[in-house]
């Protein structure tokens, strides 16, 4: 049986969604006042910068959402559109959840909150935009997107990974578990 051209994007989702998890536990925590590992929320900005953004999301804006506008699917006032946005919305949580962890790290006892807010910040529009994603983008795209150049898509996907060094995807399936374990 043939795997769809959103298969793999949805399994990346599950990895991102885990680490999702855990900035929402940590942020609780954190913003109790009973979790100030600044480490955590680094090691966090990296994987979502890296794993979820360079390596996920660049196969989305490249390959699927490029495919998706060449097959009919209006630039603006779109499902990838509106994605397009969520993207952009999370990578400004990402910064400033970052900035404030450095900030906390350094010993500015006054940015916990500000990194708090944008960890739970982020997580809840992670959790809604996969949702989007997962259950009405990617089967649209699944329908729209013609047989003929699907294979296109996996190659596309394939090329977006060729850069990145072995063992990539289990450094961050590491990173996220090490956390899990913590508890």
């Amino acid at each position: 049986m043939e795997t769809g051209i959103t298969q793999a994007l949805v399994n990346e989702h599950r990895l991102i969604l885990r680490m999702v998890a855990l900035l929402e536990r940590n942020a609780r925590r954190t913003a109790a006042g009973a979790y100030d590992e600044w480490q955590f929320y680094l090691d966090g900005t990296d994987f979502i910068r890296t794993y979820a953004d360079r390596f996920h999301h660049a196969k989305e804006e490249d390959v699927l959402f490029a495919a998706l506008l060449e097959n009919g699917m209006p630039r603006e006032h779109s499902p990838v559109a509106a994605m397009l946005l969520e993207h952009d919305q999370g990578r400004r949580h990402v910064g400033a959840m970052e900035a404030a962890a450095k900030e906390a790290a350094a010993g500015n006892g006054g940015c916990a909150a500000l990194v708090a807010e944008h960890a739970l910040a982020y997580a809840e529009l992670l959790r809604a935009h996969i949702a989007k994603e997962d259950g009405i983008l990617y089967p649209l795209a699944e329908r729209l997107i013609p047989a003929r150049l699907k294979s296109s898509l996996i190659a596309g996907y394939a090329a977006a990974e060729a850069g990145k060094p072995a063992g990539f995807a289990a450094r961050y399936e590491a990173l996220v578990s090490k956390y899990e374990q913590e508890g």
